[in-house]
């Protein structure tokens, strides 16, 4: 008898004290969730303009690098030379053009000069309403 007062008396599976804690556990998840995602957010943040700052770092560098550069007369010179095609007195400068190759005539071309003037002027027209682009 002492057996079925036992199994009689078995606790039940979710007591209050364990209903409670759970609802505390809940609650704290809760509160605590949305400030460590922006928790989160903020330090993605911060390595995003960690990122930012030692990039503008190497510009500022490379800036410098430039600007030191042409403080150097021989740069200036060379610069000159090349983009703006300067030359010393006594200098004979000048400039190779390559120029490309013509395309023979087309077969466009060639059915365009076969035609009447007034042909080939709507055909042009037609082809700027119609841009292959």
């Amino acid at each position: 008898m002492a057996e079925k007062k036992k199994q009689a008396r078995k606790r039940p599976k979710l007591t209050g004290r364990a209903a409670v804690l759970a609802l505390v556990v809940c609650a704290l998840v809760a509160a605590l969730a949305y400030p460590m995602r922006q928790f989160i957010a903020q330090r993605t943040q911060i390595d995003q303009q960690r990122a930012a700052q030692q990039q503008a770092q190497q510009q500022v560098e490379e800036l410098r690098r430039e600007k030191a550069r042409w403080q150097d007369p021989a740069y200036v010179e060379a610069q000159a030379r090349a983009r703006l095609h300067f030359g010393f007195p006594g200098d004979t400068p000048f400039t190779s053009v390559n120029p490309s190759p013509t395309p023979s005539a087309s077969p466009t071309t060639q059915q365009a000069a076969s035609q009447p003037w007034y042909q080939s002027l709507l055909g042009s027209l037609a082809t700027a309403d119609h841009p292959s682009n």
